[in-house]
């Protein structure tokens, strides 16, 4: 009788190498995208979006002061109101 088992006399480690994580890491702070990233090491782009959220959930929190003296802002403009010249979709 036979108990279907398999014997691998050298098993390999489940998962990927860190070595392969720490390189995916370093082409997604580099501005690689989940995709290319996950084509060129040849894993799924959903194991590279999951490194990814592991190493951000490991990082320490932004140090935040206890006294904010000064805030800057950019320089962005935003328009409120109604424009000066009527749309085309109301001269229907």
């Amino acid at each position: 009788m036979h108990c279907n088992r398999k014997y691998t006399p050298e098993p390999k480690q489940p998962g990927y190498p860190n070595s392969m994580r720490k390189r995916a890491m370093e082409m997604y702070v580099d501005g690689g995208n989940f995709r290319r990233i996950a084509r060129h090491l040849k894993v799924a782009p959903r194991t590279i979006a999951l490194w990814v959220a592991d190493l951000a959930e490991a990082l320490p929190n932004a140090p935040m002061p206890e006294e904010v003296k000064e805030a800057e802002m950019d320089e962005m403009f935003t328009f409120i109101g109604d424009k000066k010249t009527e749309s085309t979709f109301s001269q229907l």
